[in-house]
């Protein structure tokens, strides 16, 4: 069944059979949602029957196109590739709970339609792409001073702390990476796909995510025992700052022609005393002192034990304050090779850094403490 655009307020009706009589059962099923609906005809139109010329994305979620509605209105219809349990009932539920979820650093949702086993997504269109492609693609078109780098790493941070700490209910994204944080037009990030956690199971999301290719964004214990918890995503951020600092991705090898994982290169850095290493050479002139704090900052980030990892609210209290992070509490990072890189056995014999802790508690206040230069 199609949905149909009826502004804000819609109403979805399943007829009930013509040669049926009126018992309970066959009674219309009515869906009422203030969530924006679009008709499959509709989105066809915009993006020229989903022609490939439109894709500007894929991730384990589906395939995103751009569209133009008729209002001349740009917009990213993602279609949905996981195979979702939920009827269409339980599925526009869940829209219009993520539609309402508003903030200045999460992609908005702007609609959906369900046509027949299909489930589309309308998010709001960003000129500057995603971070992969802007940022860390091979063909860097867009000059990124440490001012829009800080202001990446600054404004991703505080849309997780909304979705972790001040959102009720929390959610955890479990995807974040450098492809789902996109730019608007003055170069300011928007998380996306934050809202896909809750409209699919753990073991659709578990599996399209080591689809997508972003192994080394995953934590350690969410990898390679399964559990997730908001710590996941903060790891997952460690990631993404190092490589917003430095230009790579998170499997890109180091200078010395080394094929490392961009975490495990920068914890070698970090102990030689060299971390400006990592710095992109792009960044001619840049803070040393800042610089150096949000690198630090993404180590906190990426520790083994989950535990030791901060909240994102205490990430983004570090990253605003010109303060002394408290380094002796600052523990080896986590991190497993990707069998596919690798070409072996993926095992926990690949975990390397401390121990890791499957448990989730509070993060330390001693981690936290910080003194003022």
């Amino acid at each position: 069944m199609s949905c149909g655009c009826f502004g804000a307020s819609t109403v979805l009706q399943k007829k009930s059979d013509k040669h049926t009589h009126n018992s309970e059962q066959d009674q219309e099923v009515v869906i009422i949602t203030r969530t924006k609906t679009f008709s499959y005809d509709e989105l066809r139109a915009a993006t020229n029957n989903f022609n490939l010329s439109n894709k500007i994305g894929r991730g384990g979620f589906g395939t995103v196109y751009k569209g133009i509605l008729k209002n001349r209105t740009q917009v990213a219809v993602k279609m949905l590739s996981a195979e979702s349990k939920q009827g269409e009932r339980e599925f526009l539920t869940e829209i219009e709970t993520i539609s309402n979820v508003k903030h200045p650093n999460l992609v908005q949702l702007l609609g959906c339609c369900v046509h027949g086993r299909d489930q589309i997504l309308v998010y709001e269109y960003l000129e500057n792409n995603s971070i992969d492609r802007a940022l860390l693609g091979p063909r860097r078109s867009i000059e990124f001073d440490w001012g829009r780098r800080s202001a990446i790493c600054m404004g991703t941070a505080r849309g997780l702390a909304f979705l972790h700490e001040e959102l009720v209910p929390h959610i955890v994204h479990r995807d974040i990476k450098a492809s789902n944080i996109l730019l608007d037009a003055g170069f300011q990030p928007k998380i996306g796909d934050f809202g896909l956690a809750k409209l699919f199971p753990d073991n659709i999301t578990h599996i399209t995510t080591k689809i997508a290719g972003t192994t080394g964004y995953l934590a350690p214990e969410y990898a390679l025992g399964g559990h997730l918890t908001m710590k996941a995503d903060v790891y997952s951020y460690g990631v993404l700052t190092l490589e917003v600092v430095s230009g790579r991705c998170w499997d890109n090898a180091d200078d010395r022609g080394t094929q490392k994982l961009l975490v495990e290169w920068a914890w070698e850095l970090y102990e030689e005393g060299k971390l400006l290493d990592l710095v992109d050479p792009e960044l001619k002139e840049f803070p040393k002192k800042e610089v150096l704090r949000y690198m630090k900052v993404a180590l906190f980030c990426t520790q083994a034990t989950a535990s030791r990892r901060p909240l994102m609210s205490q990430v983004i209290e570090m990253l605003s304050r010109n303060v002394r992070l408290n380094e002796k509490e600052l523990t080896p990072p986590g991190f497993f090779e990707d069998s596919d890189r690798i070409g072996g056995k993926l095992s926990k014999d690949k975990l390397s850094g401390a121990s890791t802790s499957y448990q989730m508690s509070s993060y330390p206040s001693t981690i936290t403490q910080v003194t003022p230069r």
